[in-house]
Protein backbone atom coordinates (compact mmCIF):
# COMPACT_ATOMS: atom_id res chain seq x y z
CA UNK A 1 0.00 0.00 0.00
CA UNK A 2 1.35 3.18 -1.14
CA UNK A 3 -0.23 6.77 -0.02
CA UNK A 4 2.04 9.02 -1.15
CA UNK A 5 0.25 11.96 -3.24
CA UNK A 6 2.47 11.16 -6.56
CA UNK A 7 1.15 7.36 -5.99
CA UNK A 8 -2.07 8.50 -5.76
CA UNK A 9 -2.58 11.29 -8.25
CA UNK A 10 0.29 10.38 -10.60
CA UNK A 11 -0.56 9.85 -14.16
CA UNK A 12 3.20 10.64 -15.88
CA UNK A 13 3.69 7.65 -18.63
CA UNK A 14 -0.18 7.55 -19.70
CA UNK A 15 -1.11 7.77 -23.18
CA UNK A 16 -4.17 10.21 -23.83
CA UNK A 17 -6.59 11.40 -26.65
CA UNK A 18 -8.80 14.63 -26.06
CA UNK A 19 -10.76 15.02 -28.97
CA UNK A 20 -11.95 19.23 -29.54
CA UNK A 21 -8.42 19.75 -27.25
CA UNK A 22 -7.44 22.42 -29.00
CA UNK A 23 -10.02 25.02 -26.77
CA UNK A 24 -12.03 25.27 -24.49
CA UNK A 25 -12.36 22.60 -21.84
CA UNK A 26 -10.56 20.53 -23.76
CA UNK A 27 -7.52 22.41 -24.26
CA UNK A 28 -7.55 22.67 -20.35
CA UNK A 29 -7.79 19.21 -19.70
CA UNK A 30 -5.06 18.23 -22.65
CA UNK A 31 -2.72 21.33 -20.57
CA UNK A 32 -2.86 19.46 -17.42
CA UNK A 33 -1.97 15.95 -18.85
CA UNK A 34 1.14 17.29 -20.48
CA UNK A 35 1.93 19.28 -17.63
CA UNK A 36 2.13 16.16 -15.44
CA UNK A 37 3.45 14.05 -17.88
CA UNK A 38 0.69 12.45 -20.17
CA UNK A 39 1.86 11.96 -23.87
CA UNK A 40 -1.05 13.96 -25.40
CA UNK A 41 -2.61 13.85 -28.19
CA UNK A 42 -5.73 16.16 -29.10
CA UNK A 43 -8.17 16.58 -32.05
CA UNK A 44 -10.12 19.33 -34.44
CA UNK A 45 -11.01 20.41 -37.33
CA UNK A 46 -9.25 22.89 -37.94
CA UNK A 47 -5.83 22.55 -38.44
CA UNK A 48 -4.43 26.53 -37.46
CA UNK A 49 -6.43 26.26 -34.23
CA UNK A 50 -4.51 22.80 -33.71
CA UNK A 51 -1.12 24.29 -34.30
CA UNK A 52 -1.65 26.99 -31.67
CA UNK A 53 -2.61 24.92 -28.99
CA UNK A 54 0.16 22.40 -29.41
CA UNK A 55 2.40 24.85 -29.28
CA UNK A 56 0.84 26.16 -25.96
CA UNK A 57 0.67 22.66 -24.29
CA UNK A 58 3.82 22.23 -25.50
CA UNK A 59 5.24 24.05 -23.72
CA UNK A 60 4.55 22.11 -20.37
CA UNK A 61 5.34 18.62 -22.14
CA UNK A 62 4.14 16.09 -24.78
CA UNK A 63 1.39 17.32 -27.22
CA UNK A 64 0.42 15.95 -30.78
CA UNK A 65 -2.29 17.13 -33.56
CA UNK A 66 -4.29 15.03 -35.63
CA UNK A 67 -6.97 17.15 -37.65
CA UNK A 68 -10.32 15.61 -38.07
CA UNK A 69 -13.85 15.95 -38.07
CA UNK A 70 -15.87 13.34 -35.59
CA UNK A 71 -18.81 13.99 -36.73
CA UNK A 72 -18.47 11.73 -39.87
CA UNK A 73 -17.78 8.04 -39.27
CA UNK A 74 -14.91 7.59 -41.83
CA UNK A 75 -13.23 9.96 -40.08
CA UNK A 76 -13.67 8.84 -36.55
CA UNK A 77 -12.00 5.39 -38.17
CA UNK A 78 -9.42 6.95 -39.76
CA UNK A 79 -8.53 8.93 -35.91
CA UNK A 80 -8.65 5.13 -34.42
CA UNK A 81 -6.55 3.78 -37.13
CA UNK A 82 -4.04 6.93 -37.24
CA UNK A 83 -3.14 6.22 -33.23
CA UNK A 84 -3.23 2.28 -33.91
CA UNK A 85 0.11 3.33 -35.88
CA UNK A 86 1.42 5.06 -33.40
CA UNK A 87 0.81 3.80 -29.93
CA UNK A 88 0.30 0.48 -28.85
CA UNK A 89 -2.17 0.96 -25.82
CA UNK A 90 -4.24 4.24 -25.03
CA UNK A 91 -4.52 4.85 -21.06
CA UNK A 92 -6.95 7.85 -21.61
CA UNK A 93 -9.89 9.31 -23.81
CA UNK A 94 -11.81 12.09 -23.38
CA UNK A 95 -14.62 12.92 -25.42
CA UNK A 96 -14.97 16.22 -25.04
CA UNK A 97 -15.85 17.34 -28.66
CA UNK A 98 -19.17 19.17 -29.09
CA UNK A 99 -21.51 21.07 -30.14
CA UNK A 100 -24.17 23.67 -28.92
CA UNK A 101 -27.29 24.97 -30.97
CA UNK A 102 -28.93 28.27 -29.63
CA UNK A 103 -32.49 28.94 -31.47
CA UNK A 104 -35.83 29.47 -30.08
CA UNK A 105 -37.72 26.50 -29.29
CA UNK A 106 -40.48 26.76 -31.36
CA UNK A 107 -38.59 26.75 -34.70
CA UNK A 108 -35.57 24.81 -33.91
CA UNK A 109 -34.04 23.67 -36.91
CA UNK A 110 -33.79 19.61 -37.69
CA UNK A 111 -30.34 20.99 -38.66
CA UNK A 112 -29.59 22.38 -35.34
CA UNK A 113 -30.61 19.06 -33.81
CA UNK A 114 -28.68 16.50 -35.98
CA UNK A 115 -25.65 18.35 -35.33
CA UNK A 116 -25.85 18.46 -31.75
CA UNK A 117 -26.94 14.90 -31.21
CA UNK A 118 -24.28 13.49 -33.80
CA UNK A 119 -21.39 15.03 -32.45
CA UNK A 120 -22.62 15.18 -28.76
CA UNK A 121 -23.86 11.84 -28.21
CA UNK A 122 -23.13 9.18 -31.77
CA UNK A 123 -19.57 10.42 -32.02
CA UNK A 124 -18.47 9.35 -27.86
CA UNK A 125 -19.98 6.17 -28.57
CA UNK A 126 -18.44 5.56 -32.24
CA UNK A 127 -14.68 6.74 -31.37
CA UNK A 128 -14.87 4.66 -27.99
CA UNK A 129 -15.92 1.74 -29.57
CA UNK A 130 -13.23 1.83 -32.07
CA UNK A 131 -10.76 2.86 -29.54
CA UNK A 132 -11.86 -0.84 -27.35
CA UNK A 133 -8.40 -2.48 -28.56
CA UNK A 134 -6.05 0.18 -27.93
CA UNK A 135 -7.41 0.81 -24.22
CA UNK A 136 -7.94 -2.56 -23.45
CA UNK A 137 -4.52 -3.14 -24.43
CA UNK A 138 -3.54 -0.41 -21.41
CA UNK A 139 -6.05 -1.89 -18.84
CA UNK A 140 -5.15 -3.98 -16.49
CA UNK A 141 -6.89 -5.01 -12.66
CA UNK A 142 -5.05 -2.30 -10.63
CA UNK A 143 -4.79 0.87 -13.47
CA UNK A 144 -8.15 0.54 -15.59
CA UNK A 145 -8.29 2.89 -18.92
CA UNK A 146 -10.33 5.68 -18.35
CA UNK A 147 -12.80 6.71 -20.49
CA UNK A 148 -14.03 10.72 -19.94
CA UNK A 149 -17.31 11.25 -21.42
CA UNK A 150 -18.14 15.66 -21.31
CA UNK A 151 -21.56 16.74 -20.06
CA UNK A 152 -23.02 19.44 -18.60
CA UNK A 153 -24.45 21.06 -16.09
CA UNK A 154 -27.65 22.00 -18.24
CA UNK A 155 -28.76 18.60 -17.78
CA UNK A 156 -29.93 19.89 -14.35
CA UNK A 157 -30.70 23.73 -15.40
CA UNK A 158 -31.29 23.29 -18.74
CA UNK A 159 -32.56 26.70 -21.06
CA UNK A 160 -35.33 26.79 -23.67
CA UNK A 161 -33.50 28.25 -26.41
CA UNK A 162 -30.83 25.12 -26.38
CA UNK A 163 -33.28 22.04 -26.76
CA UNK A 164 -30.56 20.01 -28.63
CA UNK A 165 -27.92 20.69 -26.29
CA UNK A 166 -29.27 19.67 -22.69
CA UNK A 167 -31.33 16.49 -24.06
CA UNK A 168 -27.57 15.23 -26.25
CA UNK A 169 -25.92 15.67 -22.48
CA UNK A 170 -28.59 13.86 -20.91
CA UNK A 171 -28.11 11.11 -23.34
CA UNK A 172 -24.24 11.40 -22.74
CA UNK A 173 -24.84 10.57 -19.14
CA UNK A 174 -26.73 7.53 -19.51
CA UNK A 175 -24.37 6.81 -22.18
CA UNK A 176 -21.85 6.93 -19.60
CA UNK A 177 -23.27 4.39 -17.65
CA UNK A 178 -23.56 1.97 -20.58
CA UNK A 179 -20.50 2.32 -21.23
CA UNK A 180 -19.42 1.38 -17.38
CA UNK A 181 -21.09 -1.43 -17.39
CA UNK A 182 -20.32 -3.19 -21.14
CA UNK A 183 -16.70 -2.12 -20.54
CA UNK A 184 -15.60 -2.88 -17.06
CA UNK A 185 -14.89 -6.92 -17.86
CA UNK A 186 -12.60 -5.39 -19.86
CA UNK A 187 -11.11 -2.91 -17.23
CA UNK A 188 -11.94 0.17 -18.63
CA UNK A 189 -13.62 2.89 -16.66
CA UNK A 190 -16.13 5.26 -18.04
CA UNK A 191 -16.89 8.46 -15.84
CA UNK A 192 -18.99 11.65 -17.43
CA UNK A 193 -17.76 15.52 -16.10
CA UNK A 194 -20.73 18.02 -16.26
CA UNK A 195 -19.09 21.43 -16.27
CA UNK A 196 -20.85 24.65 -15.14
CA UNK A 197 -19.57 27.51 -17.50
CA UNK A 198 -15.75 27.13 -18.26
CA UNK A 199 -14.28 30.16 -20.58
CA UNK A 200 -14.79 28.47 -24.21
CA UNK A 201 -16.19 29.64 -27.59
CA UNK A 202 -18.71 27.38 -27.40
CA UNK A 203 -20.08 30.01 -24.46
CA UNK A 204 -18.91 32.87 -25.66
CA UNK A 205 -22.04 34.01 -28.04
CA UNK A 206 -23.77 33.68 -24.93
CA UNK A 207 -22.34 36.70 -24.04
CA UNK A 208 -21.36 39.13 -21.04
CA UNK A 209 -24.90 39.63 -19.51
CA UNK A 210 -25.61 35.94 -18.71
CA UNK A 211 -21.78 34.85 -17.86
CA UNK A 212 -22.61 37.96 -15.31
CA UNK A 213 -25.94 36.28 -14.39
CA UNK A 214 -24.11 32.87 -14.57
CA UNK A 215 -21.10 34.39 -12.06
CA UNK A 216 -23.58 36.09 -9.80
CA UNK A 217 -25.77 32.59 -9.04
CA UNK A 218 -22.89 30.61 -8.75
CA UNK A 219 -22.30 30.36 -4.80
CA UNK A 220 -18.53 30.49 -5.41
CA UNK A 221 -18.89 33.61 -7.24
CA UNK A 222 -16.68 32.73 -10.31
CA UNK A 223 -16.69 31.13 -13.54
CA UNK A 224 -14.54 27.73 -13.74
CA UNK A 225 -10.71 27.50 -14.43
CA UNK A 226 -8.02 25.14 -15.95
CA UNK A 227 -7.04 24.30 -12.55
CA UNK A 228 -10.56 23.04 -11.39
CA UNK A 229 -11.34 20.98 -14.99
CA UNK A 230 -7.62 19.79 -14.99
CA UNK A 231 -7.72 18.76 -11.91
CA UNK A 232 -10.99 16.67 -12.20
CA UNK A 233 -9.60 14.74 -15.15
CA UNK A 234 -6.15 13.96 -13.04
CA UNK A 235 -8.30 13.23 -10.36
CA UNK A 236 -10.17 10.50 -12.51
CA UNK A 237 -7.48 9.19 -14.33
CA UNK A 238 -5.34 8.38 -11.35
CA UNK A 239 -5.20 5.44 -8.72
CA UNK A 240 -7.12 8.06 -6.31
CA UNK A 241 -9.89 7.99 -9.44
CA UNK A 242 -9.56 3.97 -10.34
CA UNK A 243 -12.50 2.69 -8.67
CA UNK A 244 -14.92 5.62 -9.51
CA UNK A 245 -17.39 4.40 -12.59
CA UNK A 246 -20.27 5.26 -14.32
CA UNK A 247 -20.89 8.54 -12.65
CA UNK A 248 -21.52 12.39 -13.49
CA UNK A 249 -19.53 14.56 -11.57
CA UNK A 250 -20.59 18.09 -11.65
CA UNK A 251 -18.30 20.98 -11.63
CA UNK A 252 -19.90 24.29 -11.73
CA UNK A 253 -18.93 25.81 -8.00
CA UNK A 254 -22.43 25.33 -6.86
CA UNK A 255 -24.60 26.62 -9.52
CA UNK A 256 -26.92 23.87 -9.99
CA UNK A 257 -26.97 22.98 -6.43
Amino acid sequence: MTLDVESLFGVRGKVALVTGGSSGVGQMIATAFAANGVKVYITGRKQDRLDAATAEIGALGECHAIACDLSVMSEIERLAGALAERESGLNILVNNAGASWTHPIDSYPETGWDRVMTLNTKTPFFLTQKLLPLLSAAANDEDPARVINLSSAATIAAGAASAAYPASKAAVEQLTRTMARGFGERRITANAISPGWFPSRMNAPLGDDQRKDWVERTPLGRLGAVEDMGGLAIFLCSRAGAFINGRAIVTDGGYSA
